[in-house]
């Protein structure tokens, strides 16, 4: 055969009538664009703003679209594969393809994360769908901060807390209205209960920088989002750095056992913002980026209403500019960096370090980085002084902890505490004691994340450092109590499912890590020996504390509970 010359005028008349046609590729239809043109209207299409628009799309229209998608990307002048695999990577962006059926009008999400599942989410998850009937999606949803109000479910943006299977059917017949907080202190009371005024004493000169960030230094406050780094030494870390300086604030509290920022968010908005701005000013920020998670629908409609009334009021001039970005389902941008990824519009995917978020943060910025809580208590430190916080404390600690209580008490909930408490103190001063017909058989001290202790073990101070030498740690206090009718076992199980679905898949010891973990501890026999292996590597190879973590609760199990594996 012989071969076959294409003579080059040919060619090239082929490559302009191929340029003329435009790139390879779904183009944007007219229809679509003129409807994401409207959508969008005047917001602005720079790149950050991804996940924000991706929102607007699934609020109109209860799915992404792939001409949607399409238009997105020619509006943003994006490449359609990037916008794509953003709103791949979270939960709750549901993408329709040609010829699919589109998603149904309502979605109903029942938790079940181990507070939920051990108070019977698995028999609603399993009722459920047979009642509804098919014009209502039913899903399984990891931990929707909502543990002491177990079981608990969400009907399209409305949480119902210990849900029941007639709860939610009359959810769902009366529509699902989006829940606002009302019993909170707003700005108007805030003001007239003294609000503001020691921000007022920080911007007018009254106090100066230097003396805020030694009093928080000298209070001893750790970061309070789990990492525990001291607030104080952030501060001066971050505004040493060169201007523009930003500040990225975490309300995306995702670790299963954790509500305590949600709690005190819907209770008093503003002390949490005048912490913030404080923190602010003494480091010199320009900029703030709150990022909530998207589970927090009427706490995003409290800030957006509270913030409208605070820039349209401000207490101070010269406010930094203050955006809210909205989370989409992924527990890993509790990460700081993963964080601060998603707030730039991509894939939350944890950073390598160095360099450091403080250094090169937010759009390329050194950037403050705090957890909501954090804030929450700067103006108690500065105004009261720090011995307020250090003479609090028990068993030779030192401060007070915000433990999220769930589980198999009577009275769960967010406990204000001593810090170094232990968890027999706080099961019976600050929880009732066990449920009726319950006995306290074991212990999750930091979440899903923090390890499982045995009862025999309840008389370790719960605070930074103490629980390390056991194979756990205090994390976000996020505190659950099992009785004599669970096991480690089948926590274990339901954590590793957890980390399993969490994994970001950026690195192979936890994204393979978490998916072997999890199908070795399924089987009626472990195999100790492999599972060892396997937590060591994911412990020394993984990127983050995701993978580095997530086989603490299967290690307490072999360590602590042989007799469950005999």
């Amino acid at each position: 055969m012989q071969n076959r010359i294409i003579p080059i005028a040919s060619t090239t008349q082929d490559l302009r009538e191929r340029k003329r046609r435009g790139p390879k590729g779904r183009r944007a239809d007219a229809q679509a664009l003129n409807e994401i043109r409207e959508l969008l209207g005047t917001a602005s299409r720079q790149r950050d703003l991804l996940i924000e628009h991706l929102h607007r799309i699934q609020d109109r229209y209860k799915q992404l679209s792939a001409p949607h998608l399409a238009a997105l990307a020619e509006e943003m002048r994006l490449p359609q594969t990037e916008v794509y695999e953003v709103a791949s990577f979270y939960h709750h962006f549901d993408i329709v393809k040609e010829n699919e059926p589109a998603p149904l009008a309502l979605t109903v999400r029942v938790c079940d994360g181990l507070a939920c599942e051990m108070a019977g989410a698995g028999a609603l998850l399993e009722r459920l769908p047979a009642i509804l009937g098919r014009d209502v999606r039913v899903l399984h949803a990891p931990c929707i901060g909502r543990c002491e109000q177990a079981p608990a479910a969400v009907v399209g943006q409305n949480p119902v807390p210990q849900a029941t299977v007639e709860k939610i059917v009359a959810k769902v017949r009366a529509g699902a209205a989006q829940h606002v907080p009302e019993d909170y202190i707003d700005l108007v009371t805030y003001r007239a209960n003294g609000g503001y005024r020691l921000l007022s004493e920080c911007v007018t000169g009254k106090r100066d920088a230097e003396s805020v960030i030694a009093t928080m230094e000298a209070s001893g406050l750790r970061g309070l989002g789990g990492a525990g780094f001291p607030a104080g030494r952030k501060w001066r870390i971050v505004r040493s750095e060169p201007s523009p300086r930003l500040m990225a604030v975490n309300i995306d509290e995702g670790e299963p056992g954790t509500f305590k920022d949600r709690v005190y968010l819907e209770r008093d908005p503003h002390r949490f913002l005048e912490g913030m701005l404080i923190a602010a000013w003494a480091v010199g920020i320009d900029a703030v980026y709150i990022y909530l998670r998207d589970e927090y629908h009427g706490c995003r409609a409290l800030l957006e209403q509270e913030l409208a009334r605070l820039q349209a009021e401000p207490p101070v001039a010269g406010m930094p500019r203050i955006e809210l970005r909205r989370g989409a389902g992924a527990y890993i941008c509790g990460e700081e960096s993963a964080m601060i990824e998603s707030i730039e519009g991509k894939r939350g995917m944890p950073r390598l370090r160095p360099p450091y978020v403080a250094q090169v943060g937010l759009f390329g910025r050194p950037t403050l980085e705090h957890n909501f809580e954090t804030l929450y208590w700067v103006r108690d430190l500065v105004e009261k002084g720090p011995e307020s916080f250090t003479s609090q404390g028990r068993h030779g600690r030192k401060g007070l902890r915000s433990f999220s209580v769930s589980g198999r008490v009577k009275q769960p909930g967010v406990k204000l505490a001593p810090a170094g408490i232990t968890i027999q103190e706080l099961i019976a001063e600050y929880c009732g004691g066990m449920l009726e017909g319950h006995s306290f058989y074991a212990y999750l001290p930091g979440g899903a994340s923090g390890g499982i202790l045995p009862a025999s073990m309840n008389d370790i101070p719960l605070d930074f450092d103490t629980l390390q030498p056991y194979g756990c740690f205090i994390g976000s206090a996020a505190v659950m109590v099992l009785s004599n009718k669970d096991t480690a076992v089948a926590a274990a199980r339901n954590m590793m499912r957890f980390f399993r679905d969490e994994s970001c898949g950026q690195c192979t010891p936890c994204r393979a890590g978490t998916a072997k973990a999890l199908a070795l501890i399924e089987k009626p026999r472990w195999d100790v020996a492999l599972l060892a292996e396997l937590s060591l590597v994911m412990r020394d190879a993984s990127i983050c504390g995701l993978g580095q973590a997530a086989p603490n609760p299967v290690d307490c199990v072999v360590k602590y509970f042989p007799h469950e594996l005999a």
